[in-house]
């Protein structure tokens, strides 16, 4: 399999919003399968359904917990199959924020050398003036 037939399963699992939903609820932790199915006014295998379709795309786990089944993220997997497609589809935006972030990183908090690995990857505006310095 390709990697864009494997990306394929991951856009078509986040194309339903009710899918967007159990991930952005997973982003704090793992949660079982009762807790996820009680945050939707759907059926319970409704959400089995979907729960299905988000670990055949590989974008999140699960593991037996005695009687109960825990979900977790898998960020890496949607980082990778995102950042692939938008890398493909806008590269020099995907360039220009990667250069911008670790300009930041090595610039630290107070300009220094240093960082916290806090900082965060500039704006969509901020890249876009990076950009036009670029061409000057």
């Amino acid at each position: 399999m390709t990697d864009a037939q494997d990306d394929s399963g991951v856009f078509r699992a986040l194309a339903d919003p009710t899918r967007r939903q159990i991930l952005e609820d997973l982003r704090e932790g793992e949660l079982p399968a009762g807790r996820i199915a009680s945050r939707f006014a759907i059926s319970a295998p409704s959400v089995s359904r979907h729960l299905g379709v988000l670990k055949a795309a590989g974008l999140i786990t699960e593991r037996r917990d005695g009687n109960r089944i825990l979900y977790a993220l898998a960020e890496e997997r949607l980082a990778i199959s995102v950042g692939r497609f938008l890398s493909t589809v806008c590269p020099e935006q995907i360039l220009l924020r990667h250069t911008a972030w670790r300009q930041a990183a090595s610039d630290g908090p107070n300009g220094s050398e240093e960082s916290s690995g806090s900082e965060k990857p500039s704006t969509s505006n901020e890249s876009m003036e990076s950009k036009e310095s670029m061409k000057s």
